[in-house]
């Protein structure tokens, strides 16, 4: 706290004004009374009472500037005993000033105030009885309270930090949760708007093109706009959901997994692109997280085939394994099929990838086309 931004002098009524009260009631009173054995060189008079009560009345803005606070609350109270006044609980406001630069902090500044204040106590009560001697006993004694009330300052201070600590590794956790969020929903975002605005377009163009001479076709094509852009809405409406935080309705259609991947698959051969499916293994429910992931690794990779492949087939090879679950989506386009302009279709799909653990390579394959390998695991690095 030392090193960081100051807390303002302000903590609330009972640090603030309370406290100082009570320790100015007691230097009082307590002072009051020891005055009455006859301590000091002289009895307690305006002054006197004005030094005793400015110790009390600078613990309100003791926060503001601890160090600062305890040497003027130090310099008063020798101050006071070096006019001679009773003694009693005057360096009870040190105290308090003390443990508040321990606490805070400000150790090594709150140690050399605290020696400095120490020797000169002893100096002064030298001076005032040169016949008494070094006072060792009295000395000891006063060392082993200060020694003491820092311990116990010092564990204040510990478990304040403990706390900040413990609040401000929450408070990055809870940040890093909202980043990683706003990823992913970035993600599916890219992936349901390519993949379908890709379909869109496509069949946009075959409805006009089959206008005039086709008309049965280019009505099936605008039929097949229809359910894409519908299905576009909902899958939006459930992303879009996320940043709510929640839905206005229960959701009435699947979430995207590999249940849907026959819809994606009749979807994508009804845009023009030619897909085979093979599954290896016997097929097992998967984590909600690796389930999407799968779904749209293989939505991007068939979307960058039709953008960017050219006239090819494409093939969907899934193999369930022990850990989990291994894609190779494959084409045999003469054109790259990976994101010509520099988009995030595939880094988008590395993320999704590493995010759980798992890999993912794309690139050119062996004689020519595309290939998007991925390892998704659901044992061993998942989150």
């Amino acid at each position: 706290m030392a090193s960081g931004e100051r807390p303002s002098w302000w903590a609330g009524p009972v640090p603030t004004v309370v406290l100082p009260v009570a320790v100015a009631v007691i230097t009082v009173v307590g002072t009051g009374f020891t005055q009455r054995f006859g301590t000091g060189l002289r009895p307690l008079d305006p002054l006197g009472g004005i030094l005793l009560l400015t110790g009390p009345a600078l613990l309100v803005v003791r926060r503001w500037n601890p160090p600062v606070v305890f040497a003027a609350i130090a310099a008063v109270l020798l101050a006071y005993l070096g006019a001679g006044y009773p003694f009693g609980p005057a360096p009870l406001a040190s105290f308090v000033a003390l443990g508040t630069a321990v606490g805070w902090g400000y150790r090594r500044a709150g140690y050399a105030i605290a020696a400095v204040t120490f020797v000169g106590l002893v100096g002064l009560y030298v001076l005032h009885h040169p016949g008494a001697g070094f006072p060792l006993a009295g000395a000891s004694a006063w060392l082993a309270w200060i020694a003491a009330f820092v311990a116990g300052a010092e564990l204040w201070r510990a478990r304040r930090e403990r706390r900040e600590q413990a609040r401000a590794a929450a408070a990055e956790a809870s940040r890093r949760r909202g980043s990683e969020e706003r990823l992913r929903i970035a993600r599916d975002l890219h992936d349901v708007l390519g993949h379908h605005i890709s379909l869109i377009n496509v069949q946009a163009g075959v409805a006009l093109y089959l206008m005039d001479d086709d008309p049965e076709q280019a009505r099936t094509a605008l039929t097949a706009i229809k359910q894409s852009s519908r299905d576009l809405l909902r899958e939006m409406r459930s992303t879009l959901g996320a940043l709510r935080g929640v839905d206005e309705e229960p959701p009435h259609e699947p979430v995207a997994g590999l249940a849907r991947l026959d819809e994606l698959v009749e979807a994508t051969r009804a845009a023009g692109l030619p897909v085979d499916v093979e599954v290896e293994g016997e097929p097992r429910e998967l984590p909600p997280s690796v389930d999407t992931a799968a779904y749209r690794i293989i939505q991007e990779a068939l979307t960058n085939t039709r953008k960017h492949a050219g006239p090819a087939r494409a093939s969907v090879r899934l193999s369930y394994t022990d850990d989990g679950i291994r894609m190779r989506i494959d084409d045999d386009g003469a054109g790259p099929s990976g994101d010509r302009d520099g988009g995030d279709g595939i880094p988008g799909m590395r993320e999704r990838a590493a995010a759980l653990g798992g890999t993912l390579t794309a690139g050119p394959r062996p004689g020519g086309g595309f290939r998007v390998e991925a390892h998704l695991r659901t044992t061993g690095g998942g989150r």
